[in-house]
């Protein structure tokens, strides 16, 4: 079976879960074609094979890659809504997801970085399912007919499990310290205190009945992918909360293909019910240029100003994207602009903070790069081209987990690997070197000056 007939066969099973659960195909197929395309990203040409599936041109593969960014991390749409009314057919679509990513690994030319990132997106299927009830799949007791024990006595109910205690919520000096602890980033880092002591005299001067200057909350992040835009945003929630400017501090993530709906009137709704699950945190939208593009995202921006409005002291968004169309999209609504006064721009990576930042991903995951292996990776970001498609972090965390892909491969004949073997990175597991050169200095230059 070809690949594209074998996501053809993944598709239509996906659609038959989904449908026979009472969800519109339309809405299957969507995000089947973004899942497909997310998985399928790094294979060269895919795009042709995805859009022999599909239909459309090739120029929506790429489109379909980004709303399927998501998938990475968390249920599809689609899924979630499935598991949170409790429908029986959840673990069979989450299966079915993990099938269609394991297809679209078979569209254009397979590589290990494709498997990977399927493997990911299936687990991230998966994960969304809740935990089975306690007990599930345990042994019988001892027991005879009519729930009796060998010697007559009814068998004692088993004690219930407790509920495990929630974490205790960070104090502002520990959030203030991971930031620290964040490779680069200086700029960001001082913006952020800034911010958080503007806010901490702000709490300070109102429990003394001075009058509360008008301060901006809400945030624009601008820079290019993987330059911890997302990191940054899940701490700033957390800090807002120390502060006690929010009640919860969680962070609530979403772009367009969450807050937009296929036909007008349902926009609406859907972006409302987001900002609803972040009141008391933060809403952090990737990508939020993606809303200026026609009337369905100039719904999702009205509404989001009045929820911005309507929830003022309850509910902070950060809005995140390319510098130049995040421009576009602030001047997009008089309401945006008035709201988001303050931009933190994150620069990107210079090489010595792309290895800082692999050498902190291997030693949090329990492996040790080799000497000659730190030395491919230096290789391999000096020749990789920077362009705006250039993933920064994700670039390397890409490169360390198609290295683990390799690392097993190659001690795929070691019955019983050492603990050295087990961690050991070598300059073969980091691939080959690519075949062209990014300019010289172009590591060093800011986003601003890139756009």
């Amino acid at each position: 079976m070809s690949g594209v007939d074998a996501v053809r066969s993944a598709v239509d099973a996906l659609v038959a879960v989904g449908v026979g659960a009472g969800e519109a195909e339309s809405g299957v197929r969507a995000e089947a074609a973004a899942l497909s395309a997310v998985a399928a990203q790094r294979a060269p040409g895919a795009a042709a094979d995805w859009t022999a599936v599909f239909g459309g041109r090739t120029s929506g593969f790429d489109a379909a890659a980004r709303a399927g960014a998501p998938f990475t991390t968390r249920a599809t749409p689609v899924l979630a809504r499935l598991v949170a009314r409790g429908d029986a057919s959840a673990p069979a679509y989450a299966a079915a997801l993990a099938e269609l990513a394991s297809a679209a690994c078979s569209l254009g030319e397979p590589s290990l970085s494709v498997v990977g990132t399927a493997s990911v997106i299936a687990a991230a299927q998966t994960a969304a399912l809740p935990a089975p009830p306690s007990g599930f799949g345990r042994p019988a007791s001892n027991t005879s007919l009519g729930g009796q024990n060998r010697v007559g006595a009814a068998e004692p109910p088993a004690a219930p499990t407790p509920e495990p205690e929630a974490a205790p919520a960070k104090t502002l000096d520990e959030l203030l310290a991971e930031l620290d602890a964040l490779v680069g980033l200086d700029d960001v880092k001082t913006e952020v205190r800034h911010q958080a002591e503007v806010l901490r005299i702000a709490r300070l001067r109102k429990t003394k009945q001075l009058r509360e200057p008008a301060i901006t909350r809400h945030l624009v992040f601008v820079g290019n992918p993987g330059t911890g835009k997302t990191t940054v945003a899940r701490l700033v929630a957390g800090i807002y909360r120390a502060l006690g400017v929010l009640e919860k501090g969680q962070l609530v993530e979403s772009d367009r293909s969450s807050l937009v709906a296929g036909y007008v009137g349902q926009t609406a709704l859907k972006t409302a019910e987001v900002c609803t699950k972040a009141i008391g945190g933060a809403l952090f939208i990737d990508e939020a240029y993606g809303l200026a593009d026609d009337q369905f995202g100039d719904e999702a921006i009205e509404t989001l100003v009045k929820q911005m409005e309507d929830h003022r002291d309850e509910l902070v968004v950060i809005v995140a994207g390319y510098p130049g169309p995040m421009e576009g999209f602030i001047d997009a609504n008089p309401g945006l602009a008035s709201r988001f006064r303050l931009t933190l721009t994150f620069d990107d990576y210079t090489d010595d903070q792309l290895v800082q930042i692999f050498a902190k991903i291997t030693a949090e995951s329990d492996f040790s790069p080799n000497t000659g292996a730190e030395e491919r990776l230096r290789q391999i970001l000096t020749l990789t081209p920077r362009d705006t498609g250039f993933g920064n972090a994700r670039f390397v965390r890409n490169l360390f987990e198609a290295a683990v892909v390799r690392q097993a491969w190659r001690l795929r004949d070691v019955p019983e690997p050492t603990v050295t073997q087990l961690r050991e990175l070598t300059p073969d597991d980091l691939g080959e070197l690519p075949d062209t050169v990014h300019p010289p200095g172009e590591e060093s230059m800011t986003t601003s000056e890139k756009s």
